[in-house]
Parts: C-alpha cells; sequence; structure tokens
C-alpha cells in the first residue's frame, strides 16, 4: 500500500504530462484507486468472515498484481484509472483486514505495538520508490525519460513487493478468533499455542473468545446498531474520517506540487524533500512503536494532532505570506513527523481493537469503506482547490493547509470528548466499554 502510495507521489507529474491532464483529470487518475477502496472495504466485512481474514489478503493481492501489470501498459486516461479501480478493491481489502488480523493474534500487552507495524511496513514501502526513482536519475548518463516509460516502469516495479506478498501469505496461520468463529476450535487452539508457550494462557484464552462469541446469536449487522455498539462506530469513523482529512494524503501524494509551489522545484529536484519526507514518516513510525503501549493510544493521538496542526500552519503562513523556502519543507516534515506518530498508526490500532469479535469483519469494513471514501474525495478534491481562483488570489495558495488545520483542531476536540483508552485491554475485555 505505501509502496503505490509513494509511485503516486513519484509518478504523477509525468503521466499527468504524457496524458495531458487538467486538474480535474489528474485528480481522478489519483483518486481513482480510493473509489475502488471503498468497494473492496465494503466487500471485505463478508470476505474476511466468509473466506477468512488470510484468504481476503491472497485475493487482495491478486488485484495488486493485476492492477500493476495492467496501469503499467495503459495507453489512455480511462484504461489507467480501471486498473487503479482494480487496485483500490486490493487497498481496501488490506486496509480492513491486515490491522484485524494482526490485532487478533497479539498478546494484549503487545497488541498497540504489533498493529503499528501495519503502519511501519506501509512508511517503509513508501520510501522506497523515492530512493529508486533519485538512484536512476543520479546514475542515468543522460535525463531518462521519465513522461513517456519511465512511469511505466515504476508502476511495473509493484509486482515484485506485491508477489513476496502473496508468497508469504502462505506461511501465516488463520486467525484463531476466525476459526473459533466457524466452530474449529482445535485448529484455533494450535495457532494460539503457536503464539505462546503458557498452556493456561491458550485455555484462558480460547474460553475468553468463546465466552465472547457465545453471548449472542444475533446477526452480526443488527448486533452493530445497539445502543452500546452504535458508539464504537461512530468513534471508528470519525477516526478514519480525521485521519483522512486531516491532509496527510494530500501532503504526500501531491508532494512534488507541494515543493514546486514553496520551492519552485522540478520534479527531479522535488526528489530530494520528498525522500525526506519519506525518512521523517519513517522515524516517527518508529517513535509509535516504542510509545503505543506505555503512554497509550490517546496520549499520542492528542500530541501528534497538535503538531499536524502547528505543522500545517507553519506550510500555510508560509505560502501565505510568500516566505517560503526551507520553512516551508520544515512545516511539511513537522506535519508528517506528527502524523506518523499519531493519526497514522494510532487510528489503525484503535479501529482493529474497539469492535467485538462477532462484528469485527461488519464494522472494519463500514469504516474503512468510509475512510477510503474520505481519502479519495480529498485526493480528487486537492488540484481542485489547489489551481482554484480563490486560493490562488484570495490565499497565494495556501487555503488548503488552512482547512486541513481547522480539521486538525476539530480532531483534538473530538478525541478529547469521546475517544476512550484503550490500552493493555483484551479485544474482548474491550467489548465492556460498549455495555
Amino acid at each position: 500500500m505505501g509502496y503505490d502510495a509513494s509511485i503516486m507521489a513519484t509518478t504523477q507529474w509525468y503521466f499527468t504530462q504524457y496524458f495531458n491532464l487538467t486538474a480535474s483529470q489528474q485528480g481522478w487518475a489519483l483518486s481513482s484507486a480510493g473509489y475502488g477502496c471503498f468497494l473492496g472495504a465494503i466487500s471485505s466485512g463478508y470476505l474476511t468472515t466468509a473466506i477468512s481474514r488470510k484468504f481476503t489478503l491472497m485475493l487482495a493481492g491478486l488485484m495488486f498484481l493485476i492492477s500493476s501489470i495492467g496501469s503499467g501498459a495503459a495507453d489512455s486516461l480511462n484504461e489507467l484509472a480501471s486498473y487503479r479501480i482494480i487496485l483500490g478493491l486490493g487497498i481496501g481489502m488490506i486496509a480492513t483486514t491486515a490491522p484485524m488480523y494482526i490485532a487478533e493474534i497479539s498478546p494484549s500487552n503487545i497488541r498497540g505495538r504489533m498493529v503499528t507495524f501495519h503502519q511501519l511496513a506501509m512508511v517503509i514501502g513508501f520510501l522506497f520508490p523515492f530512493i529508486i526513482s533519485l538512484t536512476v536519475n543520479v546514475l542515468s548518463t543522460q535525463a531518462f525519460n521519465w513522461v513517456d516509460h519511465g512511469w511505466r516502469m515504476m508502476l511495473w516495479s509493484a509486482l515484485i513487493p506485491t508477489l513476496v506478498f502473496i508468497g508469504l501469505l502462505f506461511r501465516v496461520p488463520h486467525s484463531p478468533r476466525w476459526l473459533m468463529l466457524r466452530g474449529r476450535r482445535q485448529q484455533a487452539k494450535a495457532v494460539i499455542t503457536q503464539l505462546t508457550s503458557n498452556t493456561d494462557q491458550v485455555e484462558s484464552e480460547l474460553n475468553e473468545i468463546e465466552n465472547s462469541l457465545s453471548e449472542t446469536s444475533m446477526p452480526a449487522a443488527k448486533l452493530l446498531f445497539r445502543k452500546g455498539l452504535i458508539l464504537a462506530l461512530f468513534i471508528g469513523v470519525m477516526l478514519a474520517l480525521f485521519q483522512q482529512s486531516t491532509g496527510i494524503v494530500a501532503v504526500l501524494i501531491y508532494s512534488a506540487d507541494i515543493f514546486k509551489q514553496a520551492l519552485d522545484y522540478g520534479p527531479e529536484e522535488a526528489l530530494k524533500p520528498q525522500l525526506w519526507v519519506g525518512i521523517v514518516n519513517v522515524l516517527f513510525t518508529l517513535v509509535a512503536i516504542k510509545t503505543i503501549d506505555s503512554w497509550g493510544r490517546k496520549p499520542l493521538l492528542l500530541l501528534g494532532t497538535v503538531g499536524m496542526f502547528i505543522g500545517l500552519m507553519g506550510l500555510g503562513l508560509a505560502i501565505y505570506t510568500q516566505h517560503t523556502g526551507m520553512i516551508s519543507v520544515v512545516g511539511v516534515m513537522i506535519f508528517v513527523g506528527s502524523f506518523a506518530m499519531s493519526m497514522g498508526p494510532v487510528v489503525w490500532v484503535m479501529l482493529a481493537e474497539i469492535f467485538p469479535n462477532n462484528v469485527r469483519g461488519l464494522a472494519m469494513s463500514i469504516v474503512i469503506g468510509i475512510q477510503c471514501l474520505a481519502s479519495a474525495l480529498v485526493t480528487n478534491g486537492f488540484p481542485i482547490l489547489n489551481k482554484s481562483r480563490l486560493n490562488i488570489e484570495g490565499f497565494n495558495g495556501a487555503l488548503p493547509y488552512f482547512i486541513f488545520a481547522l480539521i486538525c483542531v476539530l480532531a483534538i476536540l473530538f478525541v478529547c470528548w469521546r475517544v476512550p483508552e484503550t490500552k493493555g485491554k483484551t479485544l474482548e475485555q474491550m467489548e465492556k466499554l460498549w455495555k
């Protein structure tokens, strides 16, 4: 997922020229995956229960494979967008299923750290295409033709991590909670035994899962909309919306345009600050991994979102007052670093742990579906707003960052008001929050 997002950030300038895209067409080319992601996330609620978490991830890998081949060979905007929608189906499935799977196999005392590895994998994946692109530019004896064929090669390069992903999935077991959901107790016991050497803990966890699943025979759709769980769903939806609508997808994918605006850089020159953004993303995700199970989810969310607000205001004011340069880059770095230690990993962790076993698949599919839709709308709308007359003449290009900063303020207020602390609780103990 991270590798694909980075490919879009490094290549969108070139295929925009190749296809001669307008601002709205550029937004559609990039956001089409988000609309596919919505469909993939919604369908994963059924798939994760019917065919398992593991096989849903394998199906998502197949979607990545088809998209990587087809999008690199696309000869029109419609072809490119069609394959991006197929990619989005896979992204939606993975975004829903991967954190759920990790949460279901992880002990409660390290679950936050384990789910955060999902975010770490994405930001490491995000770093590689910048390194590859920069290396190609440095080593090529003449100007590399990115517009005609370079962007295609980058899209095809996604085949490598995709094949590795599918291959390694053959090595992972089914989730013990899914096995229990299907009545396969002995297999669930075997998986939990692989995860812990404490025999008493194996039986205790099995009994806890069994009790959780037997508390109600009500269908998941009906159970999810009961009084207590509707609050959990509301919190999940709002966290997902804030994660995307605070602007991270715009800042990362359109970073080349931002550095052109702030530093008057071309696409090749923009690769260096883009690479630094990727490095900051990784380093601060490591901070989240180190602190999420000791500090807790809520303090990290609050601290990081305040940092995001400061970074966006710094970037926005620098562009608005035309005092651009390194201060703009610092604003981007503060924003990305703050997101990487808070909204990025913490939201994934909380979405994976706040829903009961009986409804986790359905609830995650709804929440991630809305998250994907928000991401698509931001991706689609950013170039249109950024190039609008209101933004250029009224705000000198700074309006999107002021809007994102305002949303950060709303996110801080919501976290203080409604988000509970979930550190150290088992997934089954979490259910008591909503009763």
